[in-house]
């Protein structure tokens, strides 16, 4: 044990529970230049020693040390000193440590590496004033056993955000948004957040807007009264009577119709619903995570999503990463669903190191949901137990030949010149995107021109863009959208 050489008019007393030498080192030095008295030690039974002996202010504790689990071990930190806040951290990045970390109820958790300016500012926060009693208290949801079956896997900065923000809503019904991409996992969000929340007892509902017709959404949403429709023969209940006293899911809310927009917004303002047909509301208790894989900003602009709605729903935003910004997960997750395969009775098989270098070389458009049909797909055509890359080949080429758009048809035939400019492509480093632009802006504009014959408002409908911006484009890149017209 090391004692801190300061000790007088410091700004605290910390003691640091780190077993790494470099990273206790780091951490000493910038507190120890903060203005911190540090003790520093590198065992949990040193640790024990040191709070029997002494008070801290705040302590900073790694969680595997070399003689046991420092964050399972709390609960004798909590009996030496109740109120003293607690910060974390860790090398295992995974939401179970991040869940188990916050049922704990520790001041704040950082997954290595972390950022050193971020870990003084919280100790400096953690030592300075705070209210009596905020930091006691034992009333976390699965105390410190460890929590299975949780549906998120990765160890990747990018997942650590999304872990530090689910932890951040376990204990509280504030409404989140997900976004992200399709595929990304967005309801694995939703599940986890009702999982391990103080929700759990209750249901998980989940609804995809975008998977019910427009005129039926409502009904869907609230329910209805016998004879509200044709065809309504009985009473139904809806949605969100049916996650009463649990968490609503509503996916894909970007699809959602102008009128359910509305009325969604009414219930969420009020806590009431009403069946379509019926004439009494109905008190609802309910927490709402909804998600989307579009970009509501221009559907907000365009007013074909509520601004007010939006606000509403965006409380507590959570944006998952594409799997192509954390390829660092890619061999967990792929041995991850090999494993899920062979619980589930399919051939147990395993990958060659060449062949995980192989899957994170590739694109992923669909991102882990792609990654998973691979697997599944490998698990029952591979013929050996291990793997290798050639066995890749045509599994990846059906999956990619799945999950991608169809072919346009016109006179661009843009996915085909896209992949064959791809393959030939020696861009300059750092300059693909740019070349890709440059390279295929004019056939999209030119595609879109053919498609709507030469019509440049419904051309610029097509595209998602504004008209104006669209008119520009075809003046700086010399398109004459007249052709268009005249071989429609």
């Amino acid at each position: 044990m090391s004692d801190s050489r300061r000790t007088e008019q410091t700004k605290g007393a910390i003691l640091l529970v780190e077993d790494d030498g470099a990273i206790a080192t780091v951490i000493e030095a910038a507190l120890l230049d903060e203005g911190f008295a540090i003790n520093r030690v590198t065992s949990i039974a040193e640790r024990d020693a040191a709070l029997a002996a002494k008070r801290f202010d705040v302590m900073v504790t790694d969680v595997v040390l070399e003689d046991g689990d420092g964050l399972s071990s709390l609960f004798n930190v909590r009996r030496e000193a109740p109120i003293m806040p607690v910060i974390v951290l860790s090398a295992q990045n995974t939401l179970d440590t991040a869940v188990r970390a916050s049922d704990s109820e520790v001041f704040e958790y950082f997954p290595k590496p972390f950022d050193l300016d971020e870990l003084v500012e919280a100790v400096c926060k953690a030592a300075g004033p705070r209210d009596s009693g905020s930091d006691s208290g034992d009333d976390g949801l699965v105390g410190d056993a460890p929590v299975e079956g949780l549906p998120l896997v990765g160890r990747s900065a990018a997942m650590q955000g999304v872990y530090r923000m689910i932890t951040r809503v376990l204990r509280n019904d504030l409404t989140v948004l997900v976004t992200g991409e399709s595929g990304t996992g967005k309801e694995l969000v939703a599940e986890a957040i009702h999982q391990l929340g103080s929700r759990n007892t209750g249901p998980f509902v989940a609804v995809n807007a975008a998977a019910i017709p427009a005129n039926l959404i409502e009904s869907e949403l609230f329910g209805h009264e016998k004879g509200a429709f044709t065809g309504a023969i009985a009473q139904a209940i809806g949605k969100f009577e049916q996650a009463n006293g649990g968490t609503l899911f509503l996916d894909e809310i970007g699809d959602m119709p102008s009128d359910a927009q509305t009325r969604l917004l009414r219930a969420l303002q009020s806590g009431r619903i009403r069946r379509v047909g019926g004439r009494q509301d109905i008190v609802i208790n309910v927490r709402i995570i909804a998600a989307t894989n579009r970009d509501l900003a221009p559907l907000i602009a365009s007013g074909a999503f509520r601004e007010d709605l939006f606000y509403r729903l965006n409380v507590v935003p959570i944006d998952l990463p594409p799997l192509r910004e954390r390829t660092e997960d890619i061999a967990e997750l792929a041995t991850h669903f090999l494993a899920l395969a062979a619980e589930e009775g399919l051939p147990r098989r395993s990958l060659s190191a060449d062949a995980i270098s192989r899957l994170e070389e590739h694109a992923w458009r669909g991102n882990v949901r792609e990654l998973r049909n691979v697997m599944y797909r490998l698990a029952v055509m591979a013929r050996d137990e291990v793997i290798q890359p050639a066995q890749l080949a045509d599994v990846m080429i059906t999956e990619a030949a799945a999950t991608a758009p169809a072919p346009l048809d016109g006179p661009v035939g843009f996915d085909t010149a896209l992949a064959h400019w791809l393959h030939d492509a020696q861009p300059e480093h750092g300059a693909l995107y740019q070349d890709a632009l440059g390279a295929f802006e004019r056939p999209l504009i030119e595609y879109a021109l053919g498609q709507t014959k030469g019509n440049q408002l419904r051309a610029a409908q097509l595209l998602g863009i504004n008209r104006n911006t669209l008119r520009k484009r075809i003046v700086e890149l010399d398109i004459h959208p007249g052709r268009f017209a005249r071989s429609a």
